[in-house]
């Protein structure tokens, strides 16, 4: 047996291009720039830029070792981001697509910051911060093996109360059976909260995400009889049923992920559980 002892990248660069050329299986970001300029007035340069599954801007940053000035750089990118959205939509239809571009959230827009370490100051003052944070950790294992950590993550957006999102959900229903749905969403979203430290929602018009570092389910809005979740789970790996589980890997749909769930009762919800789990350690 030979240890395999972690270690810190040689140089900052190293980090920044192993994860720019595996950004969106890394961090389920569409790469769009590498060092970008923020202009002679700024005077800056933004290490990588990207769009995230939910069309949110974001904002990585790198820091070799522990550097207590990865923060507030990435928070002075991100309100230099704030103030150019005509030039960050050229860029994504340039690299992405017009649609792309249409459908930039600007609701939420993320910094990441990937670094050595940070210390406990760093983390409470991503706390005090109304924006959307992810603190993660890297570590290299040998030569071909790349560990990430979360260490601290923070949604900007401003939490909703769980009976208010029962009454939102439930405004578009107002039969018996449409409130019934809207109770099954209304536990979902409890359940899907619930998974771990650092979830985070994101609200998008065709769907809600859940999310880690990544998405790992998004739940569409309650239809009259069912309601569909969609997991980062591989449909080969499970035993699907029909009228409960469905490959929808190659099938459009709204949210990420390519297994559907398909959920009509609370008894549904039990037994999605295991599924529901399994996503969220995939992200």
């Amino acid at each position: 047996m030979t240890e395999v002892v972690p270690r810190l990248a040689e140089v900052e660069a190293d980090v920044q291009g192993l994860v720019e050329a595996h950004m969106e299986t890394l961090l389920g970001v569409r790469f769009l720039a590498s060092e970008y300029g923020t202009g002679s007035v700024h005077g800056g340069r933004i290490d990588s830029l990207g769009l995230d599954e939910n069309g949110s801007p974001v904002i990585v940053e790198y820091k070799r070792g522990t550097d207590a000035g990865v923060i507030n750089q990435g928070l002075f990118y991100l309100s230099w981001l704030m103030d150019h959205r005509s030039e960050f939509e050229q860029l994504v239809r340039d690299r992405l697509g017009a649609t792309a571009a249409s459908q930039v959230l600007w609701s939420g827009p993320r910094l990441i910051c990937i670094a050595g370490d940070y210390t406990r100051y760093d983390v409470h003052a991503v706390r005090e911060h109304r924006r959307s944070i992810d603190l993660v950790r890297y570590r290299l294992f040998g030569n071909d093996l790349l560990g990430l950590e979360t260490v601290a993550s923070i949604n900007g957006g401003l939490p909703v109360p769980r009976r208010a999102r029962r009454l939102s959900v439930a405004q578009a229903e107002s039969d018996i059976q449409g409130a019934a749905m809207a109770e099954l969403a209304a536990t979902v979203d409890e359940v899907l909260l619930g998974l771990g430290d650092g979830v985070n929602r994101v609200e998008r018009k065709q769907y809600r995400a859940y999310q880690r570092l990544r998405n790992f389910a998004c739940m569409c809005p309650p239809q009259r009889t069912k309601l569909l979740v969609y997991l980062k789970v591989n449909p080969a790996d499970v035993g699907l049923v029909p009228g409960f589980t469905r490959d929808v890997s190659g099938l459009g749909h709204h949210g990420t992920g390519d297994l559907e769930v398909q959920l009509r009762s609370a008894r549904d919800v039990e037994r999605a559980q295991d599924l529901f789990r399994a996503s969220y350690a995939a992200a």
